[in-house]
């Protein structure tokens, strides 16, 4: 399998979880990763990243996964999570 992303990015906040989720993506995991992936996939290629499956309505369910797991902080995590994969997006497009 290969990398995800290039030495450029790979330094990048938040490219474990891009990295992660393009990885989980295409084994077909749902994952927080992949639904991160799943949500940021058209930014992210068009930056040049391989997205090949997305999961639909990935906003609603990385919410729900996030609410299964803890339900009192799910909102601040799904913020916390979407605010790093935008940084790593906006990083991302100034190092190309």
């Amino acid at each position: 399998m290969t990398e995800p992303t290039n030495n450029a990015t790979s330094a990048l906040p938040g490219a474990e979880l891009v990295d992660r989720g393009i990885v989980d993506l295409e084994r077909g995991a749902e994952t927080i990763e992949s639904l991160l992936v799943s949500i940021g996939a058209p930014r992210l290629a068009r930056l040049g990243f391989a997205i090949g499956r997305r999961i639909e309505s990935p906003e609603h369910r990385l919410f729900e996964l996030l609410a299964a797991e803890h339900p009192d902080s799910a909102h601040s995590r799904y913020n916390a999570l979407v605010r790093r994969l935008v940084s790593f997006e906006r990083a991302a497009e100034c190092a190309s």
